[in-house]
């Protein structure tokens, strides 16, 4: 394999958490009188900041968002992670292939990923490499999370390859100058059209196009 590490996204690409997430988000909007298109939450949400998702809600709600919305929030998909919360199909038979260093880096606070890693038996994979946005404050499309991961990790740019499903963290590694392939879903499959990157849509093989 070229790639001393992989860096993957967490969302979407080791847990499939966007479903509770983005659920979540539209019965949350009804409370506050904004009703979201589910397919169009999932689409357009997809990679972003919770800050983002809440802005977009409270520019069509006719009032400011509670104080405790973002309490609220996290406690519903906290729950709902802890029951719920799958790993992809795949991921576990890809890492144990995987011999090079893994890591992690999430739009998520650092609680968030490491109970959806712990709730899929992912977290001892990545115990130590994990990397959050909030420990920052940069969240993608900036490169710099991708940035901070690669140099906590101890290689170059050049030496890493990023794995991501949206199309705000497919920007952020390409703005960072990193290798990145692009995991393919129901969701996005249309985001990367003008993309020039690797897509695949079978996570159990991706070892094998890192060659």
């Amino acid at each position: 394999m070229k790639y001393k590490c992989i860096i993957f996204d967490c969302d979407g690409v080791l847990v499939d958490s966007e479903t509770i997430s983005n659920k979540t988000l539209v019965d949350m909007a009804k409370t506050v009188g904004v009703t979201l298109d589910y397919d169009f939450v999932m689409t357009h949400f997809l990679g972003k900041s919770l800050q983002y998702c809440f802005d977009y809600i409270e520019h069509l709600a006719p009032q400011k968002l509670p104080d405790t919305f973002e309490t609220e929030f996290r406690e519903r998909t906290f729950e709902a992670f802890r029951t719920q919360m799958q790993p992809i199909p795949g991921v576990h038979e890809l890492l144990s292939k995987i011999k090079i260093d893994v890591a992690v880096a999430s739009n998520g606070p650092a609680e968030k990923i490491r109970l959806n890693l712990t709730t899929t038996n992912l977290i001892d994979r990545f115990e130590g490499n994990i990397f959050s946005a909030y420990d920052i404050n940069s969240w993608k499309p900036n490169p710099e999370l991708y940035l901070h991961a690669a140099k906590s990790m101890g290689y170059d740019v050049k030496d890493c390859v990023v794995i991501e499903d949206s199309l705000a963290g497919v920007q952020a590694a390409l703005a960072g100058g990193f290798s990145v392939f692009g995991y393919r879903n129901p969701h996005n499959k249309d985001l990367f059209k003008e993309i020039n990157i690797p897509l695949f849509d079978d996570m159990s093989i991706l070892d094998r196009l890192l060659v």
